[in-house]
């Protein structure tokens, strides 16, 4: 994260001032002086470069990394970075806006980036200063996770099929907990997307957002997921994009990431 980073390059900045005041202070020591500078500018230099890239790729996998919908439509979203939120976003409106979204005939990618930019925008934002919106409290997160709770509990009411209800609010409770929220009552989200699945919508998608949530903490299934993911989703795909983004290499195809996963 940023903020880990902001920490450690202050921590280093202060250790090379001291360094240089110390050094400073030898008064026949110029040429060894600038040798000494140099060569921590230079660890330093590398260090830091190495502790970004680091921090870049970590993070929650359920939040820090953006899902490719395409040109679907979703959240209002500024950039391509993982917390690209609009600033001036009325947070009054995130749960009508969400639900709104998650029609029945909204594909399992546009939900998942949906349910992770409303994650950003009603939890996280009230934990990184870098988003640049501020969620004040836990209302609107809660707001919205009791509306897809209750939309859930309505299908089974009615008996209608309840997969996709079931999918949202498991995803939604999971991207919640690895952001850190906690809830009265809060579901377990994986286990709802287990028993989505039993309603006939399961597909390579939703085995890739269930690899997803069992990836971190790393749950027993969570190579089995990402096995049916990849064995079911089909090069140039926006699945595939996801696949390799999440669990490849840069510019790596989908048969590499398939042989990858064999060896």
């Amino acid at each position: 994260m940023k903020l880990e980073n902001d920490h450690w390059q202050m921590d280093n900045n202060n250790l090379g001032n001291k360094s240089v005041n110390n050094l400073a202070n030898n008064p026949g020591g110029n040429v060894m002086t600038g040798k000494i500078l140099r060569s921590f500018s230079m660890v330093a230099t590398l260090l830091v470069a190495a502790t970004l890239q680091q921090t870049a790729l970590a993070g929650p996998p359920l939040i820090c990394h953006t899902i490719e919908i395409g040109n679907a439509k979703s959240l209002p979203w500024t950039g391509k970075e993982w917390r690209d939120v609009k600033r001036d976003y009325d947070l009054n409106h995130l749960v009508a806006d969400t639900l709104a979204l998650l029609t029945p005939d909204t594909p399992v990618l546009t939900r998942m980036e949906t349910l992770r930019r409303a994650t950003i925008y009603a939890v996280w934002s009230q934990r990184d200063r870098e988003v640049g919106l501020i969620s004040k409290n836990d209302q609107v997160a809660d707001e919205l996770l009791a509306k897809l709770m209750e939309r859930t509990r309505e299908a089974f009411r009615n008996n209608k099929p309840a997969g996709l209800e079931l999918f949202d609010a498991g995803y939604l409770a999971s991207c919640y907990r690895q952001a850190g929220h906690t809830a009265p009552n809060m579901p377990d989200g994986y286990a709802m997307s287990r028993k989505a699945s039993g309603f006939g919508i399961s597909s390579p998608e939703m085995e890739f957002a269930q690899a997803l949530m069992t990836e971190f903490p790393k749950h027993a299934n969570h190579r089995a997921h990402l096995e049916k993911a990849i064995a079911g989703a089909q090069e140039g795909s926006l699945l595939a994009r996801n696949l390799v983004k999440h669990f490849g290499k840069p510019g790596q195809s989908l048969s590499a990431l398939r042989t990858q996963m064999t060896d």
